[in-house]
């Protein structure tokens, strides 16, 4: 896979996220909800500073450990 594609990938993958955040209502909202919204937004966040520094790969890294911060919070009925 040459770069452009993994950039091509990266910014799917960014906008999918974006769009889940954007989205995303609390459902509970303790201490607990909010630290596993806040790992989340924060992994979002390196992926999208990775992004900038033209590292794709780190990107697409971090968007994969948001994921699954927010697939967690999904499972456990925290949005």
């Amino acid at each position: 896979m040459c770069n452009d594609e993994i950039k091509e990938r990266a910014e799917k993958y960014l906008n999918n996220a974006k769009v889940l955040f954007e989205n995303l209502t609390l459902t509970v909202n303790t201490e607990e909800s909010r630290k596993f919204y806040e790992m989340a937004i924060n992994y979002y966040n390196d992926a999208l500073y990775f992004y900038g520094k033209g590292n794709f790969i780190e990107a697409i890294i971090a968007l994969e450990y948001a994921e699954g911060w927010l697939d967690a919070g999904k499972f456990i009925k925290f949005w």
